[in-house]
């Protein structure tokens, strides 16, 4: 029985590890892609700089592209390394082995670090999932913004 709880706990905690990483893989695809977005929006809006444009228009568009600079600044936090949570390397990920003597880290070998890493992931992943809704939900702003220059432009 103790053996089966065993087997168990292993293949969730190898289960979880699998899954926080895929999470944070995940999150960095997403903001690449809404990256890409919004530099292709933001080349939209400078082909038209230069055009006469009511000042409504001008003004609301104005706010649109630094709306669209904001959520490419939220974008770039996503994929940022970031190799320490809250202020420290977490036991078992690489940032901890790198600053870990040869000899200790051998010794470190034989411990379970999968809860430790999980947490430390799962800290990074939400804070990742934190900052790539709040981009989106910026984005949104910034393309009603356009929505309402485009319709003060043909009034």
């Amino acid at each position: 029985m103790t053996t089966t709880l065993a087997t168990t706990t292993d293949r969730n905690l190898d289960a979880a590890c699998t899954t926080v990483s895929g999470e944070i893989a995940r999150t960095d695809s997403k903001a690449s892609l809404l990256l890409a977005f919004d530099g292709a929006v933001l080349a939209g809006l400078a082909s038209v700089a230069d055009k006469d444009l009511p000042l409504f228009t001008q003004a609301v568009g104005g706010l649109a592209a630094l709306a669209l600079a904001a959520a490419a600044v939220l974008l770039l936090l996503v994929v940022r390394p970031c190799l320490t949570v809250p202020g420290r390397a977490a036991a078992g990920t690489f940032p901890q082995w790198a600053r870990t003597e040869e000899t200790v880290l051998q010794e470190s070998m034989t411990e379970d670090t999968r809860p430790a890493r999980i947490k430390a992931l799962s800290i990074l992943a939400v804070r990742k999932y934190q900052r790539l809704a709040r981009a989106v939900d910026v984005i949104l702003t910034a393309l009603a913004l356009l929505a309402i220059a485009a319709i003060g432009a043909l009034a």
